[in-house]
């Protein structure tokens, strides 16, 4: 029996006969973590959907959508769409607007123009929001609304003021003046 195994022991390549103080092998790897298990935090791991390291769309179209909420249009746009809609009182806008803009936008909100009526309950969103600079510190701007099956435009003027904040100068809804809608 004890030439049977010796020969088992023969017939074995060498890395199987020489195991390390553990009883494994050397060249074989140490498992650290559970059988099956895919980290995408642990370094050295990739999904398999990453080519080359390289982010995904969903990714990407995310990264797209923080960098164009941080832009001054989008970002008043957004503020503006809620007051409208009755989800924000008009006050929140306060410190973001000069004095006529504030009473013209007061005079907008408490009619509630964007608020959803009718079957279609859903809230109105910024479809986009741009503007131009026609000289350094102004923007003027204006942002594409939708309003359940309409949609709406919003035109602003932005001052960026000595504090370095930008504020509302200026708001029209569908071109028309709060004093039109009454």
């Amino acid at each position: 029996m004890a030439s049977a195994e010796a020969d088992g022991a023969q017939r074995q390549p060498a890395a199987h006969r020489a195991a390390s103080p553990s009883g494994r092998s050397p060249r074989t790897p140490v498992r650290k973590g559970p059988p099956g298990r895919r980290d995408s935090r642990r370094p050295g791991s990739r999904h398999p959907d990453s080519a080359a390291g390289r982010p995904s769309a969903s990714a990407l179209r995310a990264a797209a959508a923080r960098e164009r909420e941080r832009q001054p249009p989008y970002w008043f746009a957004s503020r503006l769409v809620l007051v409208l809609s009755g989800q924000q009182p008009v006050h929140t806008l306060l410190r973001y607007t000069r004095s006529s803009a504030y009473e013209t936008l007061s005079g907008l909100a408490s009619h509630a123009p964007l608020r959803p009526r009718g079957a279609d309950r859903t809230s109105p969103a910024v479809l986009d929001a741009r503007g131009s600079q026609p000289r350094d510190g102004v923007i003027e701007a204006f942002a594409r609304i939708v309003t359940g099956d309409r949609q709406r435009a919003i035109a602003f003027r932005l001052e960026l003021c000595p504090d370095r904040r930008w504020r509302c100068a200026a708001v029209e809804l569908d071109g028309q003046s709060p004093a039109g809608r009454r």
